[in-house]
């Protein structure tokens, strides 16, 4: 008799179009000066000085959100553990997540594919692991707030290499 239940989970996928070649873009995502500038949604920082990338299989990729939230210090921690890594073309980690209301561990996966559109990129982003919908949508607009944060940063790297 098997007392283990197995936990329904939620994946979200999304892609993004960015005016940048495929290099700047998955460059984004490795170094942690541009993490820091561009990475977490409007009104959440991402210090630099709280962010660890180590660009290998077996690597860290860890960051923490900092915000305010009704006057409240919060923190956000992502940490996670790279398990696929060729670049530019793909970032894969898992993230060990244990706060998700059932009291079992969990292991979210996230996965950034970067597809070369001559000058632009197609970045296709799956992430896994999530127990309700609710916690897919507030990550979604998350994402969509930070790539716009993005776009913005990738334009001025850009103006600059020209």
């Amino acid at each position: 008799m098997s007392t283990e239940q197995e936990t329904e989970t939620y994946t979200l996928s999304m892609e993004r179009e960015f005016d940048a070649p495929r290099e700047l873009v998955f460059n984004a995502f490795m170094d942690p000066d541009q993490l820091a500038a561009w990475f977490g949604p409007e009104g959440v920082d991402t210090p630099r000085d709280r962010i660890t990338v180590e660009p290998r299989v077996g690597g860290k990729w860890d960051l923490v959100m900092v915000y305010e939230e009704g006057g409240v210090h919060k923190e956000s921690p992502i940490m996670s553990v790279i398990q696929e890594y060729d670049p530019p073309r793909l970032l894969a980690a898992s993230q060990p997540e244990s706060d998700l209301g059932d009291g079992q561990p969990h292991v979210m996966g996230m996965r950034l594919e970067f597809e070369d559109l001559g000058g632009r990129t197609l970045l296709t982003l799956t992430q896994t692991g999530f127990t309700n919908q609710e916690r897919v949508d507030m990550t979604r607009e998350g994402w969509d707030s930070s790539f716009a944060i993005l776009d913005k940063e990738l334009t001025a790297t850009s103006d600059t290499a020209s």
